[in-house]
């Protein structure tokens, strides 16, 4: 009786394994519209030049320029930013 014990462990790891693949494989692209949505106009609004959106987004007076923005000091960083998927 306690060999058949024993063999509860292992086949019950299958049970689990099997059950966490056909979930792992699972079609994950049925609701990403939305997001895929949002990340395409991020995209767009990232390939703008920035002279353009500069310009009309500031909310600046039309004689201010770059020019007369005090220079920012680079901060200390805590290192490279995180990867984005």
């Amino acid at each position: 009786m306690a060999a058949l014990a024993w063999l509860l462990i292992p086949f019950m790891a299958a049970i689990g394994a099997a059950l966490w693949g056909s979930w792992a494989a699972r079609n994950p692209g049925r609701n990403d519209g939305p997001e895929l949505a949002g990340y395409a106009r991020f995209r767009a609004a990232m390939e703008k030049a920035h002279g353009e959106t500069a310009e009309a987004d500031s909310g600046l007076p039309a004689e201010a320029t770059a020019a007369d923005a005090p220079k920012q000091e680079p901060q200390p960083s805590d290192g490279p930013a995180p990867a984005v998927r």
